[in-house]
């Protein structure tokens, strides 16, 4: 096999395999094991034609895209090992010769990892992320507390008043006509939370049990749904039930009932403490964001497009999976939002860059600070993955092909080589 190699523009080089006859005659003959079934030739049982009879029917080119799967697929990955490249996406292959007992010949175009110049890593000054808790803060985490462990109740003797639940039907018409996704039944409304179109709520606020109220409104311009953007419209409205907000008595029974404590003051006491926790790690983990991405920063890198979009499509599938996981679908999620899927991919297009300048620039420096991984720490990789998966440890490292052992490390380095970077930071 003959390799040339040739740099086509930034960080995308174009190479030109030539295979030799045999090799492809290899790859044409296993093209016919594999399709051999499907071929029906006049005096012949379908699919046990010889190959040399089919080859006269139908044209040796009916051989040719299995040959060129089988034989580029081989020849291309060896000619990435030989020039040492570590691609991103996966190549355009280009046919130059093939058949008539010829060396096959074909070009491979790929975008490869960018090089990175590294700029100050090792002592970089960071602003130092607070990690304090105030008592402002407590409170505010203690209200949190009493709005969770509070009922709501029904009340008959009143209107709707700011803060009031009020469950109600609607239904919405533009001109007169109803419009899609503007009706609700039993739907419970927090009066003030912001939720339905402005202007929507306050209108409710002084209307009594079982009154039909008539909303005007307009849907804002920046609406998410064409159709309805900037648009009048008349809901026409039921309310059907209003509920208040009864906040529990705030004293030691209190917290007996929603802890194991028996005063109010002890409860408070491991509340902060686990404020001050959940603060302190919230910081170690913005400190070692701030870190890295000023190391990000300071070192020089083109990042291809490619990656970019990869990340996006990482990130996007991360996003349905949550969503998912929420009883939701990422198409009614996209609906509600009024929002298209390029445009929910485009929310994501800074970050998955700088997630990528990251992943580049710490690989860079796990290089060139020769950081190693051990096997004893590897092993204490696998055991947490086996008792995550509920597996025994033997049971995994069978599951685990070379390929995913590479994997291991390789993320074991990085996160060994993000500490390196953090442990040498200086957080002012």
């Amino acid at each position: 096999m003959n390799v040339k190699m040739e740099d086509i523009e930034k960080n995308v080089v174009q190479l030109e395999i030539e295979v030799d006859t045999a090799k492809f005659e290899e790859g044409m003959q296993k093209s016919f094991a594999k399709n051999a079934s499907k071929f029906n030739v006049p005096g012949f049982r379908k699919g046990k034609a010889p190959r040399n009879i089919v080859v006269r029917y139908y044209g040796e080119q009916v051989l040719y895209d299995d040959a060129i799967n089988i034989v580029c697929s081989e020849a291309y990955d060896l000619a990435v090992d030989e020039k040492n490249l570590h691609p991103v996406d996966r190549p355009e292959i280009d046919i130059l010769q093939i058949g008539n007992n010829q060396n096959l010949i074909f070009t491979a175009k790929v975008t490869v990892k960018p090089e990175v110049e590294l700029g100050a890593y090792m002592g970089v000054e960071v602003k130092k992320t607070d990690a304090a808790v105030s008592d402002e803060d407590l409170e505010n985490e203690f209200d949190k507390v009493v709005e969770k462990n509070s009922r709501l109740v029904s009340v008959t003797d009143r209107p709707v008043q700011d803060g009031d639940t009020a469950l109600i039907d609607f239904e919405g018409f533009i001109d007169d006509v109803p419009f899609e996704g503007g009706k609700g039944i039993d739907y419970s409304l927090v009066i003030g939370s912001g939720t339905f179109i402005p202007g929507f709520e306050e209108q409710l606020i002084g209307k009594n049990v079982g009154e039909d109220v008539d909303v005007n409104v307009s849907f804002p311009e920046d609406y998410g749904k064409d159709d309805l953007k900037g648009k009048p419209a008349l809901f026409k409205v039921n309310v059907k039930e209003i509920k208040f907000k009864e906040l529990p008595e705030i004293d030691d029974e209190f917290a007996k009932d929603i802890s194991e404590f028996d005063t109010l003051d002890e409860y408070k006491k491991d509340l902060r403490n686990k404020l001050e926790e959940a603060a302190q790690h919230k910081a170690d983990h913005e400190n070692e964001n701030n870190v890295i991405k000023h190391i990000a920063e300071n070192a020089t890198v083109e990042i291809p497009q490619v990656m970019v979009e990869k990340q996006i499509d990482a990130m996007a599938k991360d996003f349905d999976m949550r969503l998912r996981y929420q009883g939701l679908d990422l198409g009614r999620y996209l609906e509600m939002m009024g929002m298209d899927f390029e445009g929910f991919r485009g929310q994501f297009a800074d970050r998955a860059k700088d997630e990528v300048r990251v992943q580049l620039v710490v690989e860079k420096i796990c290089q060139v600070e020769d950081v190693q991984v051990s096997d004893e720490e590897a092993d204490t990789e696998i055991n947490k993955m086996a008792e995550a998966y509920k597996q025994s440890v033997e049971d995994l490292k069978k599951t685990l092909s070379p390929e995913d052992m590479d994997y291991i490390k390789k993320d074991i380095a990085f996160r060994k080589t993000i500490k390196l970077l953090v442990d040498n930071a200086k957080l002012v």
